[in-house]
């Protein structure tokens, strides 16, 4: 299953057109999106009627929204220095569980950071695996799995650095979310090696292209043109296919404000799907 995530899409359109133009555009599901602004985070708390009237236009499309992605713990922070953040941490885990469960989300993809705008120490790592322990027993209780990715961040950038936090955490509602692009911007990381190690905890695939990091450069791991990049994806997808995986493909893009958003879609999804069928997945 190919999956396409919400921020590729237009931005001030209804749930009901936004599911109709994924299924006219050939994708299997959506990714929801809480991130750390105030209008996304607001979705936290919609009403049971809002939640209907979305799952309704899901069944009604026959387009499912199988996944989350949450990125609002930049903002508020399970590893931070401060009580009062973790425990809003700890709360909107709390609302997107829920909202998961109503809305039939099956996975939530869970920023691998201990602190965004923080600075990073054995205290906010100490912190982030203890509250993160909490996060994974909410989860549990509703049969919803967290899937932490892999990020643009030191602090979980390889499937091996997920494994030092899974292993404290055994669980098997605690699982990874590699980002292909992430994973491969890395110059420390084997992909393959990564990948090989990883197979048994993976619960899905960001699909993106990034730039690497270097001595000298930072990388760029947002808004890079599939094929423009680092990842090498024919070598990665097959690799995923000799290790049986079976699970989904997100596409991930941030074309929610381009002027011409569903072009910019066609455009790698033309370059995504020969790729997919070449090593053997479409």
């Amino acid at each position: 299953m190919l999956g396409l995530y919400e921020k590729a899409l237009p931005k001030d359109i209804s749930w009901y057109e936004r599911l109709r133009l994924a299924k006219t555009l050939g994708f299997d599901f959506v990714e929801l999106s809480i991130d750390e602004t105030d209008a996304r985070l607001a979705r936290l708390d919609w009403t049971k009627a809002q939640r209907k009237e979305i799952r309704d236009a899901s069944f009604t499309l026959d387009m499912p929204i199988l996944s989350m992605c949450l990125s609002a713990h930049r903002r508020y922070p399970l590893g931070s220095s401060d009580p009062t953040k973790q425990a809003h941490g700890l709360n909107i885990m709390q609302k997107a569980v829920d909202l998961a469960v109503d809305l039939g989300i099956r996975s939530i993809q869970l920023a691998g950071y201990d602190v965004y705008y923080e600075a990073k120490s054995i205290s906010t790592r100490h912190s982030f695996i203890e509250n993160l322990k909490k996060c994974v027993a909410i989860a549990a209780n509703k049969s919803v799995v967290l899937s932490i990715e892999i990020m643009d961040d030191p602090f979980i950038n390889s499937i091996s650095k997920f494994y030092e936090i899974k292993s404290q955490i055994p669980s098997p509602y605690l699982q990874v979310y590699p980002d292909l692009g992430n994973l491969s911007a890395w110059p420390e990381n084997q992909v393959g090696h990564e990948l090989e190690k990883g197979i048994g905890a993976i619960s899905q695939i960001h699909l993106k292209d990034t730039l690497a990091v270097t001595d000298q450069f930072s990388g760029q791991f947002k808004n890079v043109a599939f094929g423009a990049g680092c990842v090498d994806f024919i070598g990665c997808l097959k690799t995923l296919k000799r290790l049986n995986y079976s699970g989904s493909f997100v596409m991930e893009m941030w074309s929610e404000t381009s002027e011409q958003p569903l072009i910019e879609i066609e455009k790698a999804k033309a370059v995504v799907l020969p790729l997919l069928k070449e090593a053997g997945y479409a």
